[in-house]
């Protein structure tokens, strides 16, 4: 079977990573795939997953016993080796599992909460060795995307906070002061190519500052939690895939959510009033502190439109920039 990447892999990790090293990798993905097969125990591949995301390969497979599953295959600079520890951690609550190769039907299995002794208490499989994650096969082609908007941001809040849960002792994920740290860099860069920018950013940037100072909370995040991000699954309705994991509060985590469909609200008339009531809706339905969650909506919403312009995303960067001009 042929493992061909989709378009919008390539074009995403050319964005993300500069074409250059984007191209070495791609370059190197079917031997990759093919080692992440033969490691995986009598896995027999059936067809790439499409249009995929933007930062890994998925492999639709079988295994030797013939249940369904995903073998994900992505870049070292994703940090795969962060995402099993998180799926571990999580142990199938409100997320999808991961599975070793050895196991059998553990696709099946009902889930239950994650228990205090953290990733390392199960070996990883022979696939991870070989570079991919092996998952539970989820409906890839239905997320909560395809739900009405209030449907989908109800479904939404009642999956995200099964994952706030405690870290694992001695864990390896960076905090949300460290990682926004490191985000404030490449803002500050966009505001001084385009000094339009420069009073968005310099809020964003004072609202992380406050928000940073008065955390509190300590739980592990998913760390770019959207309707997209849940999947159908046959072991529960949805279930969340693709974490970039980190620990921290959840206002954090939840600001992401709050511009899921930014397009969409722009096309819209009431989009200001709308963008600031789910923020409201959000934070009483989770019981999260609405002026957090509102500041890490900023934030984040800034940080991911200037991201998107100097990854060359200008429609997307603009509708970010402008759904934070709202609020």
């Amino acid at each position: 079977m042929g493992c061909e990447p989709p378009r919008r892999l390539e074009r995403a990790l050319g964005e993300m990573y500069g074409d250059a090293a984007a191209a070495d990798w791609l370059a190197g993905l079917p031997g990759l795939t093919e080692r992440a097969l033969t490691a995986g125990d009598g896995l027999t591949a059936e067809r790439v997953a499409a249009p995929g995301g933007r930062s890994s390969l998925v492999v639709l497979v079988r295994r030797a016993d013939g249940t369904p599953a995903a073998l994900k295959i992505a870049p070292p600079a994703a940090r795969p080796d962060l995402e099993r520890a998180a799926l571990e951690h999580w142990n199938g609550w409100g997320a999808v599992r991961t599975l070793d190769a050895s196991e059998a039907g553990a696709s099946g299995a009902g889930a239950s909460r994650p228990d205090a002794s953290g990733p390392g208490a199960s070996e990883p499989g022979a696939v991870d060795a070989a570079g991919g994650l092996l998952l539970e096969r989820l409906h890839h082609e239905v997320s909560l995307r395809s739900l009405p908007e209030a449907k989908a941001l109800l479904e939404a809040a009642g999956t995200v906070r099964r994952l706030w849960v405690e870290p694992p002792a001695g864990h390896g994920f960076e905090t949300v002061a460290e990682r926004t740290a490191r985000q404030s860099t490449g803002m500050r860069a966009a505001a001084e190519a385009d000094p339009e920018l420069a009073p968005l950013v310099e809020a964003a940037l004072a609202a992380r500052a406050e928000l940073v100072e008065g955390a509190s909370e300590l739980l592990l995040l998913h760390g770019n939690f959207r309707q997209s991000k849940v999947l159908s699954g046959e072991r529960a309705p949805w279930l969340t895939v693709g974490p970039e994991p980190l620990v921290g509060e959840r206002a954090y985590d939840l600001a992401r959510l709050v511009r899921d469909r930014a397009e969409d609200l722009i096309a819209a008339s009431g989009g200001p009033v709308t963008a600031r009531r789910r923020v409201k809706k959000l934070a009483e339905s989770l019981e999260v502190d609405q002026a957090r969650l509102h500041g890490w909506t900023l934030f984040r919403a800034v940080e991911s439109g200037t991201r998107a312009l100097a990854e060359g995303r200008r429609q997307m960067g603009e509708v970010n920039l402008e759904f934070a001009g709202w609020l």
